[in-house]
């Protein structure tokens, strides 16, 4: 009891030392780029509901700390509602007021009295912030540490498998997939990943000719340690190098910034793939995980730092650096949602500040209202959705059902 109780507070804990900064960066993008355009602001806040800590600065902003830590906002001077975009008589309606109570030209230092290019700049900003942080920590990590490339060399094939069904051998070298030369064991990994029931064509070095292999990955039900219960597409295939073969690249700050950017790149092409998949029917979404996923997962990677090396100073280091990692890949992932067109989300927004672009007028405040209403029934569907998914994971409805059989 006492174990799984230490359990979940870890995974608490970790969870927030992991997620609260990724969501301050995230409203620092917001603000940041608003007060670039000179926009009043009335409060800066990571949490909901009653202030934990609140203090007002010089330029009338109030920093606040709310005791439900489950996000935060950017509430600019004049916003009567989530929306932030009223319509036309809302807009008439709010310039008369804001004029009465500070004078004529007041009305230029709100939000929405902006170029709607000023407007979608900063709604844009907290995203482009998550994206930013994603690349920040990569380029530390790769500065600091490289990165190491193994080639896929094919140590074991499991007799049965699709691997074994379409001929690889122990020793094979993967170097192409789909025509795309492989530099790292982990491309395949990536590759095979997000391709159950699709044919991958494999290029392979066996015994110094070159051949062909095609190959299906097939869905597996595995029990990941980090993400749970889990279901996987595998080949069949164990990759891993011989002696010598491993190569390690440290990288100048130039460099390590390209890579930065690349690796965000690929996992939003990771993410933009697997969302694909599941529009077209070929993923059943139970990959998508919501708070206690998170939360599962930050518990199980500083489990596995702390476990990873007894000494203090190698438990810190190894709980910087995996908290940093999932850091970036929340980040990007936070940063990605965020951009959804979904009309309580940014990207909603930006939908928004398109059409007023286009239609030279804010949309209908009826319209909003109604869009508003179905964005948040969607997000609480995928909420439900995701947290079916975490549950599925931890097995609970299985433990659930033993106590009752």
């Amino acid at each position: 009891m006492l174990n799984g109780l230490g359990q979940i507070l870890i995974a608490i804990l970790s969870v927030m030392v992991v997620l609260t900064p990724v969501i301050v960066i995230h409203e620092l993008g917001h603000y940041w780029v608003a007060r670039a355009f000179k926009v009043k602001i009335d409060r800066f806040a990571i949490g909901f509901g009653r202030a934990l800590f609140s203090r007002t600065d010089k330029h009338g902003v109030e920093w606040r700390v709310g005791w439900m830590p489950l996000g935060g906002y950017v509430k600019f001077a004049g916003d009567l509602d989530a929306s932030s975009v009223p319509d036309q008589a809302g807009l008439a309606e709010l310039r008369q007021r804001v004029i009465a109570e500070n004078g004529p030209g007041a009305e230029r230092d709100y939000f929405h009295f902006k170029p709607v290019w000023q407007r979608a700049l900063i709604t844009a900003g907290g995203p482009v912030a998550n994206f930013i942080l994603a690349i920040l920590i990569f380029t530390v990590m790769f500065s600091i540490l490289g990165k190491t490339f193994s080639p896929a060399r094919v140590a074991e094939v499991g007799a049965g498998t699709p691997a074994a069904v379409a001929g690889f051998r122990s020793g094979d070298v993967i170097t192409e997939i789909n025509g795309r030369t492989i530099k790292d064991s982990r491309e395949v990994t990536a590759k095979v990943m997000l391709s159950a029931g699709d044919p991958i064509r494999f290029t392979v070095e066996r015994n110094g000719a070159e051949m062909l292999v095609t190959a299906t990955p097939e869905r597996r039900i595995e029990n990941d340690p980090v993400a749970g219960r889990i279901s996987v597409s595998r080949l069949g295939l164990i990759l891993a190098p011989t002696r010598g073969e491993t190569r390690h690249v440290r990288y100048n700050p130039i460099e390590a910034v390209g890579q930065g950017v690349l690796q965000t790149r690929d996992v939003l092409g990771t993410t933009l793939t697997y969302i694909g998949r599941i529009f077209s029917g070929r993923e059943s979404g139970d990959q998508l995980s919501g708070p206690l996923g998170i939360a599962k997962a930050s518990g199980a990677v500083t489990t596995a730092a702390i476990a990873a090396n007894p000494d203090p100073l190698a438990i810190a280091i190894n709980l910087v650096l995996s908290m940093a990692s999932l850091a970036a890949l929340l980040s990007i992932g936070i940063g990605f949602i965020n951009l959804m067109p979904i009309p309580v989300l940014d990207g909603g927004h930006l939908v928004f500040y398109a059409y007023e672009a286009v239609a030279q007028k804010p949309v209908a405040a009826r319209v909003q209202e109604a869009g508003y209403r179905v964005g948040l029934a969607l997000l609480a569907g995928l909420m439900l959705f995701a947290t079916w998914n975490d549950l599925q994971k931890l097995n609970l409805f299985k433990f659930l059902g033993g106590l009752v059989s």
